[in-house]
């Protein structure tokens, strides 16, 4: 690109497309003024639509018009309004280290699979210390999904050492079998985990059962010291392993806080036993370790039940397909399968990845990937997408797309991106969660040095102290939020909702006005020609010819119905020339020398082309009996009228019914004319339209109402409706829609049904709610359990337990959203 020739000197470009642009600024990091001050300054723009930031990654999302602006000459202008606000003032030191990335090293984004996380702590620290690398410019790490997203200038090798040399795996998460591995892999981590819960039972009880109720000697001390030994070198070792890699970092996690707590006490225990003073706590560390191993167990598997949208997505691809080489049907395994190779697939095989077909009919079962239960007809010229089951006749599938850049990839990575998404409250706990653990081990110190100073003995200061240690609970703050995200979007996936971003989810449950589009939206989007009146010197079908010709590079709704009624009377067209389009009025082509016009009155008046009282008539009676009235012109005169019918989604009158019954007010904004916006509106059960709306009025509709206090969603389907659906609080797409649009959109319901709109309010609402008990407990939990452990009134072993059960708790009630 153009932009690309001159040198940025105030940003870096993450991501760009046509009408969107993303960029980090080291100069706005974690400083919210002037991100803010920055974001004023582009709304003045014309061109700019929607703003969004980040102050705390420093990172800006510009929504703008490229027909308004081009993209070298926008970039300049972001460059410039950066250089006026002048050098970041006391730079902090995450925001100091971040400017020495090299503006000319391209930056690449990761999401990978992180094992060997056991808590919170774990994500903070792996997120802070990546942070801290002068080649990252943003990372983020979630402990529930076990995911790391990072912006860096590192290659994936250099990334994947880094996290090595912190102590954890990184594994890849691009492809669909490669998400298969890592579920594999959790399968057997769970496993693990049973297995280490389990022997250190085998081995917890008996040195319990000698510590209750065999007589108290040195000859008994050392039976514990011997049958408690294989739970802290065995099943316990990974707490220290853990530790001390922390700890020669300068850092902390839960598994400082629990080897510091059965460190001490196990260590106490020995020097008691050896010198003969008594006072031994060989029960308490061999069993504090078994409950903490059975509350990791039990979290272990309670995530992997939130992981089930995951799983139900990942299954649908085949582990192999069957590929045609030299004429001969040859098994391979689905990595091998590449762009161009011709697949067979059978009667009731689903398909193996994402293709075109080049022999073949039969009907195909979409159901897995887009929730319509009727099966798609497929034949020669059709895409099919991998994952769908074949029906009754055999296909042949030239591939267009396998691993990451399949329709199921894709759809699996908007998944995930939802679930490692924060809302803003977790950001907030996740500041409280980085001196959790420092906190807590100074009230430890405290609790024994108070207890010493009360008089008490060491062995009991000790236990109160490592009580304190193992009592709290970060995890239990730092799954309240992703543990309750994570199942949220998964339930939502699962009923057809895919999630681009937590913050949609928080918002939509406020929502207090849904704005709809008309056609493909509130209608079927599969409109017919029902009249056609022309006044022109060409007969019907040559008038059909001329207006499919100008209409074959055009996506909206009108153009394939005059597509699919020239089709049906069997005519051919030839390729327009000079092809233009103005979102909201029309198109414009040349076709074999004739100016073809074809769009509403407001196209012709433009191009001061008169109607006539003939058409003015019929387009007037059309649009009566609900139909879209659409003029043809031809040479600059006024040639026909069609009149163009669509029908209501037999699923729009509930969905309007559901949101007014939730108290949300219904608008409809559509360009079309307003007697066939009021049918439609009165079919549908809306009350308010707005009809003859350009792209442009939407967008100012829904500024209006934000600006009235308004919290506003937008569901729409065509490129018209982007910039409105990327301004709403909530954008939702419909399915069936353009690309642009879902992009823009913050929900994409994949059905078309648009009673899901209500649906995704709904489950919103239960999951903020789930957010706010999981929250209040964890919170409330610490504010209590620390301060009895302190004032000596829990035991070693209840503390240990309150504490696993405290972190499984969070997720169980998490778990409750997939009965919702």
């Amino acid at each position: 690109m153009a932009a690309e020739s001159k040198t940025l000197e105030h940003f870096q470009v993450v991501h760009q497309t046509r009408s969107r642009i993303r960029i980090v600024a080291p100069s706005l990091r974690k400083n919210a003024e002037r991100t803010y001050i920055f974001g004023v300054l582009l709304r003045k723009h014309p061109a700019v639509k929607r703003v969004r930031m980040v102050p705390a990654l420093g990172s800006v999302t510009v929504n703008y018009d490229p027909a308004a602006v081009p993209a070298a000459e926008f970039q300049d202008f972001l460059d410039t309004v950066l250089g006026n606000l002048g050098p970041s003032p006391a730079p902090t030191l995450a925001s100091a280290v971040s400017r020495e990335l090299n503006p000319k090293l391209p930056l690449h984004e990761f999401n990978v699979a992180v094992e060997g996380m056991t808590c919170v702590s774990c994500a903070l620290l792996i997120e802070m210390l990546l942070r801290r690398d002068p080649r990252v410019a943003s990372a983020s790490v979630n402990f529930a999904t076990e995911t790391a997203q990072v912006l860096t200038a590192m290659s994936r090798d250099e990334l994947y050492g880094t996290l090595r040399r912190l102590g954890y795996q990184p594994q890849p998460m691009d492809s669909v079998a490669q998400r298969r591995a890592l579920l594999v892999r959790e399968k057997a981590r769970i496993g693990k985990a049973w297995q280490h819960c389990f022997w250190s039972l085998v081995f917890s009880v008996p040195t319990l059962l000698i510590g209750l109720f065999a007589p108290r000697s040195r000859l008994m001390g050392w039976v514990q010291l011997a049958v408690s030994a294989p739970v802290l070198l065995g099943s316990g070792r990974e707490f220290f392993e853990k530790a001390w890699q922390l700890a020669r970092r300068r850092s902390a996690s839960t598994d400082t806080l629990v080897a510091a707590g059965v460190g001490s006490a196990y260590a106490y225990s020995f020097f008691s036993l050896a010198t003969g003073r008594g006072g031994y706590y060989f029960e308490a560390a061999a069993g504090i370790i078994s409950f903490v191993l059975m509350g990791r167990y039990l979290e272990e598997k309670a995530r992997g039940q939130a992981h089930q949208a995951i799983r139900r997505l990942v299954e649908l691809q085949p582990q192999a397909a069957t590929v045609l080489r030299t004429e001969q049907a040859v098994n391979v395994a689905i990595d091998e399968v590449r762009i161009g190779d011709l697949m067979l697939v059978r009667p009731g095989e689903r398909i193996p990845a994402d293709g075109v077909v080049v022999q073949g009919l039969s009907a195909v079962d979409e159901s897995m990937v887009t929730g319509e239960s009727l099966p798609v007809i497929k034949e020669v010229g059709h895409k099919v997408t991998g994952g769908c089951i074949n029906g009754n006749g055999a296909l042949q599938v030239r591939v267009t797309a396998v691993g990451a850049e399949t329709v199921l990839s894709g759809i699996l990575r908007t998944l995930e991106q939802a679930q490692t998404s924060r809302l803003p409250i977790q950001l907030t706990v996740n500041r409280l969660s980085a001196y959790f653990i420092p906190a807590v081990m100074a009230v430890s110190g405290a609790t024994f040095f108070g207890w010493m100073a009360a008089g008490a003995g060491f062995g009991t200061a000790l236990t109160h102290a490592v009580t304190v240690l193992l009592v709290a609970c970060p995890c239990a703050l730092g799954l309240a939020t992703p543990a309750a995200v994570m199942v949220g979007t998964g339930q939502a996936a699962r009923r057809g909702i895919f999630i681009r971003n937590a913050e949609s989810l928080e918002t939509a449950s406020g929502l207090t006005v849904m704005v709809f589009d008309k056609t493909g939206t509130l209608t079927e989007g599969k409109p017919w020609i029902t009249d056609i009146a022309n006044i022109s010197d060409l007969d019907d079908a040559g008038l059909l010819r001329l207006a499919a010709a100008a209409e074959s590079h055009s996506e909206h709704f009108i153009g394939k119905a005059i597509l699919a009624h020239a089709g049906a009377l069997g005519l051919a067209w030839p390729a327009p020339a000079e092809f233009r389009i103005e979102a909201g009025l029309g198109i414009g082509a040349v076709v074999e020398g004739h100016e073809v016009l074809i769009g509403n009155q407001r196209w012709l008046n433009r191009h001061k082309i008169k109607s006539g009282k003939k058409l003015d008539d019929k387009a007037q009676s059309f649009a009566a009996q609900g139909k879209t009235p659409v003029f043809v012109a031809v040479d600059g005169r006024s040639a026909a009228v069609l009149g163009i019918a669509d029908r209501p989604r037999e699923d729009a009158g509930l969905a309007i019914a559901r949101l007014h019954r939730r108290g949300v007010r219904t608008l409809m904004v559509t360009g079309d004319v307003e007697p066939a916006a009021e049918h439609i509106a009165a079919l549908v059960g809306i009350h308010r339209i707005e009809a003859g709306a350009r792209p442009g009025r939407k967008l100012e509709i829904v500024r209006q109402l934000q600006a009235r206090g308004e919290r506003v969603g937008m569901i729409g389907d065509g490129i018209n409706d982007a910039p409105a659906l990327a301004a709403a609080d909530v954008g939702l797409a419909v399915g069936s829609g353009t690309d642009i649009a879902k992009q823009s959109a913050d929900l994409t319901l994949l059905t078309g049904d648009i009673s899901k709109a209500a649906e995704a309010m709904e489950l919103s609402g239960h999951t903020l709610r789930v957010i706010r008990q999981n929250l209040s407990w964890a919170f409330g939990y610490n504010l209590v359990a620390i301060p009895l452990a302190a004032f000596g009134k829990l035991h070693p072993m209840a503390a240990s337990a309150a504490m696993a059960a405290s972190s499984v708790s969070v997720v169980l009630n998490a778990l409750r959203l997939q009965r919702e």
